[in-house]
């Protein structure tokens, strides 16, 4: 299996600093992803952010469903 890149550690690492930041668990963003119609297992989302493979429209949907309005870089 492929290492991650930089810039798949740096996105990872920014979702799981906000999802903690907001007190949000893999559960609940799950949960959260629902209500704005996007369908997805907490077992994916481990996955995705364990190894950064994800895309921005993911990121942005995530960020938008744990009410994250602003991010530091």
């Amino acid at each position: 299996m492929p290492e991650q890149t930089e810039w798949e550690t740096k996105a990872a690492n920014l979702l799981k600093a906000e999802l903690k930041r907001q007190g949000v668990t893999y559960a609940q963003l799950v949960e959260r992803l629902a209500d704005i119609g996007i369908s997805e297992r907490e077992a994916n989302v481990r996955n995705k952010l364990s190894r950064g493979k994800f895309s921005a429209a993911f990121l942005l949907a995530c960020l938008t469903a744990i009410g994250a309005h602003q991010l530091h870089l």
